[in-house]
């Protein structure tokens, strides 16, 4: 084996791990499966983890595939705390601000903590050993003989099956039929920031990142984000986060939408308020989009649906 890999194999088996009363703490351990689940996975290709719904969502489905005791599963810790551990007396685990911001203790919400860090990232020297599959499979086999071993098999089974709580999350915000038989608990804060992130990544490749009203499509080489995810009933009422409570709207739309200045209709054609003073004629006003046809998804089951567009017509249009 090689000597570098063993060095860290040895040091994930001394991770630092807090006393609780249900026995030492299961974090770390489940966030280090993570991380290589994730360069296995090919979703992380730079050795730059930021604090998104995929990095959440498989350390929620990890967790909960391998964690009998009732530690909550508070992603934050361990992303925070496994800066203290070191291999050969060096940290492999260092956390990297956005510019203008400090990370100097532990951040308990995620949502805060995906707006200050940039991303967490390895040691270049173990980066690069977990670039190699056989290295990847090696410390993963090692941290669940060494952490879960009762649950080893099953967890290998899961993956295998694909069937495990990130992909069910999945299935219920794409609305998928699946879904309907199973009972997804959303608990936590985390829960909700993977849910919520999906509904915000899926509603705009749905639209093909175009606002289904005007027909304006952009996108960027960059992160940027230029058409929104609306939700059609706010969350804060109903809490549903499907695809078919979602339409991608441009933000002037999305804010006209949620002031209930436009509507879509039963026939999903654009409603217009009549109690708006613009220039009629200028060639960006709302007045020319009334009647139109919106821009659908490609499956009906992703479309918005009439439940949600009815109680937005009863409830926030101002007709």
């Amino acid at each position: 084996m090689n000597e570098d890999l063993q060095v860290y194999l040895n040091a994930f088996a001394r991770v630092k791990r807090a006393n609780t009363k249900y026995g030492l703490a299961p974090h770390k351990p489940i966030l280090l499966l993570t991380l290589v689940e994730l360069i296995d996975k090919g979703i992380v290709l730079n050795n730059r983890f930021e604090v998104n719904v995929d990095l959440v969502g498989l350390f929620q489905e990890n967790w909960r595939l391998l964690v009998r005791t009732s530690n909550q599963p508070d992603f934050t810790q361990p992303f925070y705390y496994l800066q203290s551990d070191k291999a050969a007396g060096q940290g492999f685990w260092a956390l990297y601000p956005n510019l203008g911001f400090q990370i100097n203790a532990h951040i308990k919400s995620v949502r805060i903590l995906s707006e200050i860090v940039a991303y967490g990232a390895f040691e270049d020297k173990l980066a690069i050993l977990l670039s190699d599959p056989l290295s990847r499979a090696t410390v993963r086999d090692q941290l669940l003989s060494i952490y879960f071993p009762g649950e080893r098999l099953a967890y290998y089974q899961h993956k295998e099956l694909n069937d495990g709580f990130y992909h069910e999350v999945q299935s219920l915000v794409l609305n998928e039929p699946e879904a309907q038989y199973k009972h997804i608990s959303i608990q936590t804060e985390e829960d909700v920031f993977v849910r919520s992130g999906l509904f915000k990544r899926y509603i705009p490749q749905l639209y093909q990142d175009t606002c289904a009203m005007t027909g304006m499509r952009m996108r960027s080489t960059f992160k940027y984000n230029f058409i929104d995810a609306c939700h059609i009933v706010p969350f804060a009422v109903t809490h549903d986060d499907r695809v078919t409570n979602g339409i991608a709207l441009c933000p002037n739309l999305h804010r006209a939408f949620d002031r209930g200045l436009v509507s879509v209709g039963e026939d999903y054609t654009i409603i217009v308020s009549a109690h708006i003073d613009e220039l009629a004629d200028h060639p960006y006003s709302l007045s020319k989009l009334n009647g139109k046809s919106i821009l659908l998804p490609q499956v009906n089951r992703y479309y918005p649906s009439q439940e949600s567009l009815a109680w937005h017509r009863k409830n926030v249009f101002k007709g």
